[in-house]
């Protein structure tokens, strides 16, 4: 990575069944100098995971933050709520390879993560190499998350065997 950890900064969020694994993760991040936002939950009562992932993604929306950390239980609702949002593209990971493919490959800017799931150590881990790792600039990865985007526009079309569109 050529950019600093000092010079970046992460924004984390969570339902009530992230809310310990958060704490405990930002304060990992912290201590390793990134500037960490807490978007919330701020507690471990009961709240609705699709309203913590709106906080977090529409603050990356706004280019407030490039990169973002979401947990709840499995990290399965929560990553279904980010992807709702224009432009995120939150993938749910359970290991440090799968977190770094996702940035490589996806441009991801949502790490989705479950609580319930994986122990601390391992939040950390993958937190770490989802950071750490930046998008390849290569044609066939930025030509992938074009037609993401095309598919959030609703101007999707499969490219036939010559390369041009096919329909919509």
């Amino acid at each position: 990575m050529d950019k600093t950890k000092k010079n970046l900064k992460v924004i984390i969020g969570s339902d009530h069944a992230g809310f310990e694994a958060k704490a405990a993760l930002a304060a990992h991040l912290a201590g390793q100098g990134w500037k960490v936002t807490d978007s919330g939950t701020y507690s471990s009562a009961s709240c609705d995971y699709p309203a913590e992932a709106h906080k977090l993604c529409v603050r990356i929306q706004s280019g407030e933050f490039a990169l973002g950390i979401l947990l709840c239980g499995t990290g399965v609702g929560i990553s279904i709520a980010a992807n709702k949002h224009a432009g995120i593209r939150a993938a749910l990971c359970s290991d440090p390879v799968t977190a770094e493919l996702a940035r490589q490959h996806n441009d991801s800017n949502v790490l989705c993560m479950g609580a319930r799931i994986l122990p601390e150590e391992k939040l950390f881990e993958i937190a770490d190499r989802f950071l750490s790792t930046d998008a390849l600039d290569e044609e066939r990865h930025r030509r992938r998350q074009r037609m993401l985007t095309d598919l959030e526009n609703s101007s999707f079309a499969v490219p036939g065997p010559s390369g041009a569109a096919e329909g919509k």
